[in-house]
């Protein structure tokens, strides 16, 4: 399996501002949205793909909004188990990921607290990138997956940071 790493992408601010105005366009205009993911580390390699959190009041705000998402083009779909997540794909392609979470578990979320540490830990920004490109090597020879090739470097970082809030340590692996 072929993972694209790609440098940085200036513009990936703005394609996460447009994914909020289409979210809250077509969901719940009172969601609070936040950009996550590697698309959100400034100077960091990723997947092209923009990745957002969103705060939802519990599981029927998701509910009464699928439809307008999906007929905007998102779909439900993705391996993870932890909560509701929806994808938009472009030609043929995940252009868009977003994760609604639950208020109630919103101060708690491990991609949330990753991306905190991670823009004011440059160490461990470092670590995980060299972490990324390795497992995507990994992936490419067929040795591991992408994601599996992450895991071990993201769990010491989460470790890191949730200790740091107070949290406790949590496994980051929630994919089936």
């Amino acid at each position: 399996m072929t993972v694209a790493l790609v440098p940085y992408d200036p513009a990936w601010p703005s394609l996460f501002q447009q994914t909020v105005v289409e979210l809250r366009a077509h969901g719940n205009p009172g969601w609070v949205i936040e950009h996550i993911g590697s698309t959100a580390i400034r100077g960091m390699s990723a997947k092209p793909v923009i990745d957002v959190a969103v705060r939802i009041a519990d599981d029927s705000d998701f509910a009464a909004h699928r439809a307008g998402l999906e007929a905007a083009g998102w779909r439900v779909g993705s391996a993870v188990r932890a909560h509701r997540v929806m994808i938009f794909v472009e030609d043929g392609e995940r252009t868009r990921i977003a994760h609604f979470f639950e208020t109630a578990s919103w101060d708690r979320v491990n991609q949330r607290i990753l991306r905190d540490w991670l823009r004011t830990h440059p160490e461990d920004a470092e670590l995980y990138e060299r972490a990324k490109h390795a497992a995507a090597m990994a992936a490419q020879r067929g040795t591991a997956s992408y994601n599996d090739g992450k895991t071990v470097t993201i769990q010491a970082i989460i470790d890191r940071a949730r200790a740091e809030r107070g949290l406790p340590p949590v496994p980051v692996s929630d994919k089936r």
